[in-house]
C-alpha cells in the first residue's frame, strides 16, 4: 500500500470492511441453531444450551425476523472508488454514517467526536460524520468486565478494574492505526414492509468508537466514516442482531460493477433462486470455500496437490467482498496468466503503479479473452468473464485485475481471495446458519424478492446508487491495500 489519499482509503476501507459489512441486516430472520453448538467432539455446557434457549425465547417474543434492506452505493472498478458503501443510522436522534460494507471482517466501527486525526472531508459524494455519543440519549459506553468485552477477548482482561472501558485497536499494513472504544447504542435500518417499500427499525449493537487515527487514515480525500464488517463472529453486527431476535443470519449482495450501487439484504432470498450452494469449511473466521479446480477457457489448470492449502490441509478461497481485485497464490498465478494471454501473444504488456499489467486492445475483449471458472464442491461454479476481470484504464488501454499473493498463512499456505473483481453482476447468498454460499448470475440493477416470516409474504426489494463522486482519485492503489488489510484479518 502507498502512503498517498487512495492509499488511506483502501486502508480505512479494507478495515471498514470488517466493521460495516455488519451493518446491512435486512430482516427475513430465523433463530440460528444448526452449527452454534457444531463442534469436533467438544462437550457443549448446560449454561451453553441454556443461553441458546434464552436467545431463543427472546426472538419469539419478539415476533418474527425481519428483512432489511441496505442502501448501497460506490463501486468495484479498480481505476474508481473501489469499494462499496452502505448508509445506516446510528443513535438517538439518529444520524447518518457511511460506511463500507466488507464480508472479510466483523466489527463496526466509525470515528468519534473526540478523535485525533480523524479525516474531516470526504471526495466521495457525501458529508463525513462523527459519532458523539454524548449526544446520543441511547448511548452507553462498554466496559471491560462486560460480557462483549471478555467474550471478544477470551476472557477478562488481566487488567481490568471498575468503570474500565473496553477498548480496541487497529494496525494496518502501512503503519497506520485506529484505536478507540466499544459503545452500544440504537442503530437505524430499512426494514422491507412491501414491494419496494420499508420503513424505518431500530435495534441495539456494540460498535467501536474510533478516538485516534494514525497515519494515512487521516489524510485520504477518499475517506469513508468507518467500516461495517459482515463476518460470522459474534461481535459482528449481524451476528447481534440475530441474538436479539431481530434478523435472521442470512444476507445476500449483488453488486452492480457496471453503473454502481446495487443490492445488500439481510433475510431470506426466494427469488431469484440460488439453486446450488457450496459448504463453508468450518471453524474458520472469514467466509472460505474449497477449491476442486480453475479452467481457463477450458483448459483445467495445473495446480500442486496442495496448492490452496489455506489452512492447514484443506483447499480454500475467501469470499470478501472488501477486496477489490482476485488474488492469486504464486504458484498458480503464472500458469493461470499465461492461459489468459494464450491467444494474445503480441500483446505489449506494462506496468502501471508498480502492480498492474496493463495493455492496448481495441477489440471486444469477450470475444479476445478466455472465460474464466472456479470449481467448488457440490458442482458449484463461478465464473469471470473477461468483461469483469479486465477493467479500462483509458481509451483502449485495459489492465488485468488477476493478482498474485505472496502472503502466507499461519501455516505457511498460499492463499487465494476472491474479491469484487468476480463476485460483481452476481446475486451473492451467505447462509450462516446453514453455513453455506452460493451465487447466480443476475442483473444488480434489478430486484430481489425477501421472504417476510410474519405474514409468509415474499416482497421486491431494488437496487440503490447512493451519490458518488469517486473516481481515479482513489482507485488504482485501493486494491493492493485492501489485500493487505483483509491478509492482516486472516492471519489475525
Amino acid at each position: 500500500m502507498a502512503a498517498t489519499a487512495r492509499t488511506r482509503m483502501a486502508v480505512l476501507v479494507g478495515f471498514v470492511v470488517l466493521f460495516a459489512l455488519a451493518l446491512n441486516v435486512s430482516g427475513n430472520m430465523v433463530f440460528p441453531v444448526s452449527h452454534k453448538f457444531k463442534g469436533a467432539g467438544k462437550q457443549v455446557s448446560l449454561s451453553a444450551w441454556k443461553e441458546h434457549d434464552a436467545r431463543r425465547h427472546r426472538r419469539l417474543l419478539a415476533g418474527s425476523d425481519s428483512a432489511i434492506d441496505l442502501q448501497l452505493g460506490g463501486n468495484g472498478h479498480p481505476s474508481e472508488a473501489g469499494l462499496y458503501i452502505a448508509k445506516i443510522g446510528l443513535g438517538s436522534p439518529s444520524k447518518d454514517f457511511h460506511v463500507q460494507v466488507d464480508t472479510g471482517s466483523d466489527v463496526l466501527w466509525v470515528n468519534c467526536a473526540e478523535c485525533s486525526d480523524c479525516p474531516t472531508k470526504s471526495n466521495l459524494g457525501f458529508k463525513l460524520t462523527m459519532y458523539d455519543p454524548k449526544s446520543s440519549s441511547t448511548s452507553s459506553k462498554v466496559t471491560c468486565d462486560q460480557e462483549f468485552c471478555t467474550s471478544s477477548f477470551k476472557g477478562k482482561l488481566p487488567d481490568c478494574k471498575a468503570d474500565m472501558l473496553c477498548n480496541y485497536s487497529i494496525s494496518y499494513g502501512d503503519g497506520s492505526t485506529t484505536a478507540g472504544y466499544y459503545v452500544k447504542d440504537n442503530i437505524q435500518l430499512d426494514k422491507v414492509t412491501g414491494n419496494h417499500q420499508t420503513t424505518s427499525t431500530n435495534g441495539t449493537i456494540v460498535f467501536g468508537c474510533g478516538a485516534k487515527q494514525s497515519g494515512n487514515l487521516g489524510k485520504s480525500p477518499g475517506a469513508v466514516d468507518g467500516i461495517l464488517g459482515f463476518g460470522q463472529a459474534n461481535a459482528s453486527v449481524i451476528s447481534q442482531l440475530s441474538s436479539s431476535g431481530m434478523v435472521k443470519k442470512e444476507f445476500a449482495h449483488c453488486l452492480d460493477n457496471v453503473k454502481g450501487g446495487g443490492i445488500w439484504a439481510v433475510g431470506e432470498v426466494v427469488e431469484p433462486k440460488v439453486k446450488n450452494t457450496t459448504p463453508l469449511i468450518p471453524n474458520l473466521p472469514h467466509y472460505t470455500v474449497t477449491v476442486k479446480s480453475i479452467e481457463v477457457g477450458g483448459d483445467v489448470v495445473d495446480l500442486p496437490t496442495d496448492l490452496f492449502g489455506l489452512f492447514e490441509d484443506r483447499n480454500g478461497a475467501v469470499i470478501d467482498s472488501g477486496t477489490t481485485l482476485a488474488y492469486l497464490a504464486p504458484e498458480v498465478y503464472e500458469p493461470f496468466m499465461k492461459k489468459i494471454y494464450a491467444r494474445q501473444s503480441g500483446l505489449k504488456k506494462h506496468i502501471v503503479d508498480k502492480q498492474f499489467t496493463c495493455f492496448e486492445y481495441s477489440g471486444n475483449v469477450d470475444n479476445g479473452f478466455p472465460v474464466v471458472k472456479f470449481n467448488f464442491k457440490n458442482s458449484v461454479v463461478l465464473t469471470a468473464y473477461p468483461h469483469e476481470y479486465l477493467f479500462r484504464l483509458k481509451d483502449d488501454v485495459w489492465c488485468s485485475g488477476w493478482q498474485p499473493n505472496s502472503m502466507k498463512s499461519k501455516g505457511g499456505k498460499s492463499m487465494t481471495i476472491l474479491g469484487d473483481l468476480v463476485l460483481s453482476n452476481k446475486l451473492v447468498l451467505y447462509d450462516i446458519e446453514n453455513q453455506a454460499i452460493g451465487w447466480t448470475d443476475y442483473n444488480c440493477t434489478s430486484s430481489i424478492k425477501l421472504k417476510d416470516e410474519k405474514s409468509g409474504q415474499a416482497y421486491s426489494v431494488g437496487a440503490h446508487n447512493l451519490s458518488s463522486a469517486s473516481g481515479p482519485i482513489i482507485g488504482r492503489l485501493l486494491a493492493f491495500f485492501l489485500l493487505v488489510i483483509s491478509m492482516l484479518q486472516i492471519l489475525a
